[in-house]
């Protein structure tokens, strides 16, 4: 397993990557700016470093850019951003990031880019490739399915997701769905559809909130 660098200024989305990422069995260090990821660097030597581009005192892309430039970019980065444009991610590739990432972070898109730059090792190596992780497209709350409770189906449960889509996006807007239709048939009851999915049920809660699952209307519909 690997040693991972999480640098983000966010605590909620600095311990969420780390029990997602120490679940997988990896070592996780942190660390909220610039000057904490530096040190980082240097203690640790981390495998892979997950970079946030919108930082307090310097963004991730300056940080990048510096690493570059004095031979310290020996690592893999992927960048994380939810304000970031195409060209930034364009740019950071360029400089020698990896992948970049559109937060919210779905688990399958993480795990994916991870995997993907631990395998590729080192960036100095002049045969890589830069992987790009394509941009979540969100529905819109009118795009979203209307699923019927467990007296009333019907097939407006069925949507058509895209097929003309990335795989990795397709999937995700599928698993979302599925989720959210048996959290309606078991009338928002966490439990029964942890059994229904054959999933635990911690990691069933982890998966719903990086899918963007709206687990409140769950909660009403319970109530």
């Amino acid at each position: 397993m690997a040693n991972i660098l999480v640098v983000d200024d966010e605590h909620g989305i600095r311990e969420l990557l780390s029990e997602i990422l120490n679940d997988e069995g990896h070592t996780v260090e942190l660390a909220e700016n610039a000057a904490q990821a530096r040190a980082a660097r240097l203690r640790e030597r981390p495998d892979l470093v997950l970079l946030d581009i919108w930082m307090p005192d310097m963004d991730g892309v300056t940080l990048l850019k510096e690493w570059s430039s004095s031979g310290a970019l020996t690592m893999p980065v992927i960048m994380m951003s939810g304000h970031a444009t195409i060209d930034t991610a364009v740019e950071a590739t360029k400089i020698g990031a990896l992948a970049f990432l559109e937060k919210p972070v779905t688990l399958q898109k993480l795990l994916k880019a991870v995997e993907q730059g631990l395998a590729r090792g080192s960036v100095r190596k002049p045969a890589v490739t830069p992987i790009y992780a394509p941009m979540t497209i969100e529905l819109e709350v009118s795009e979203v399915p209307s699923f019927p409770g467990p007296l009333e189906q019907s097939p407006k449960a069925h949507q058509d997701f895209g097929l003309d889509k990335p795989l990795r996006e397709a999937r995700d807007e599928f698993e979302k769905a599925y989720f959210e239709y048996h959290l309606a048939k078991e009338n928002g009851s966490m439990t029964r559809v942890a059994e229904k999915t054959g999933l635990e049920r911690t990691h069933l809660y982890r998966k719903l909130k990086q899918l963007g699952v709206d687990l409140s209307r769950s909660k009403r519909t319970n109530g």
